[in-house]
């Protein structure tokens, strides 16, 4: 007898408008997703880009309103960068893990090892001289936003809240995630076997970020204004995590 194939399909939802402090992120998305025909249920995953998260949640920060420090001057100088922009990123993170000329990468105080502390100053309104900063939690968000679609629509969905991340050994950004709820997180394949009975000793999946990189390749970082993306199809059968599950603990990093 002939078995299905997993099938994962993937939806921009469209309409999404620009998000201001306050505004309802969860609320817009179903009602985005519905005029599109698009209505959550149980199972799916729905993707949301960080930034419209740090919007909803005013981590905007004028550069204007920033006093460097004389830490934050010097590792300008080294970088090229401004120092404003520098001291909110000594601000965000917990150390310095890389420097040089134009280069800037940090551990975040969420864990992340990240350029620029995960800071960012692409799609902010021009002539805005403003730095979007991560959410404070954005693996509560995704909690919350979880409860909350599970309130409105009576439907258990997966939430991963996605930034994209360099990587040191390859070129180009990637999707990660930030945030996550009602998903694994990473799936542990040790003790299972593979296709000739070999056992798995070490292998672990990184789950929730390749949920992020699927809908990266919708959502793109230009200017496509699609920040929120729905995956059907994606097999969420084992012990849910959080984002934090994906932070390599220092002593096993050969890169920090």
């Amino acid at each position: 007898m002939m078995t299905c194939a997993p099938r994962l399909v993937a939806y921009a939802i469209p309409g999404i408008p620009l998000i201001e402090p306050g505004d309802d992120v969860i609320g817009i998305i179903i009602e985005k997703a519905d005029e599109a025909g698009l209505q959550l249920r149980a199972g799916d995953c729905l993707v949301i880009s960080s930034k419209i998260v740090s919007k909803s949640l005013g981590r905007s920060v004028a550069l204007g309103d920033v006093e460097p420090s004389a830490a934050a001057r010097a590792l300008a100088v080294d970088t090229g960068k401004d120092p404003r922009l520098v001291e909110l990123i000594l601000s965000e993170s917990r150390r310095v893990s890389r420097k040089r000329l134009g280069v800037l990468v940090t551990e975040h105080r969420l864990g992340l090892v990240s350029a620029n502390a995960g800071i960012d100053q692409s799609n902010i309104e021009a002539g805005d001289e403003r730095a979007l900063l991560l959410p404070l939690d954005p693996d509560g968000a995704a909690s919350a936003y979880r409860a909350s679609v599970k309130r409105r629509l009576g439907a258990d969905v997966a939430i991963v809240i996605s930034d994209s991340h360099g990587r040191p050994f390859r070129v180009g950004n990637v999707g990660v995630a930030i945030g996550a709820a009602g998903l694994p997180a990473v799936k542990d394949l040790r003790g299972q076997r593979d296709l000739y009975g070999r056992l798995f000793e070490v292998t672990q999946v990184a789950f929730a970020d390749l949920a992020a990189s699927a809908a990266h390749l919708l959502c793109g970082e230009a200017d496509e204004g699609l920040p929120a993306i729905l995956l059907r199809g994606l097999d969420l059968d084992a012990p849910q995590g959080c984002a934090a599950d994906l932070n390599r603990a220092a002593e096993h990093d050969l890169y920090r």
